[in-house]
């Protein structure tokens, strides 16, 4: 897990699909997001949540980045 805040989780996952993204999963709700468009891939997440994720990944962008790319290299 990369982070959890307000019931949502965060997840990076090795050797995933581009482009770069990252899962945020709140109760039955999954949504992938870009890591550096900030948008919704797939999925959807409760307004509240999505808000409060984009405002995070928004404060930490490079940190969703760099882990990303960290995590093909495995």
């Amino acid at each position: 897990m990369f982070s959890s805040f307000d019931g949502v989780r965060i997840y990076i996952y090795p050797r995933d699909h581009n482009p770069a993204h990252f899962h945020a999963y709140y109760a039955e709700y999954e949504a992938l997001i870009n890591s550096r468009t900030l948008e919704i891939m797939v999925g959807e997440l409760p307004g509240k949540q999505l808000k409060r994720v984009l405002k995070w990944a928004g404060l930490v962008q490079n940190e969703l980045l760099d882990e990303f790319i960290r995590l093909q290299q495995l």
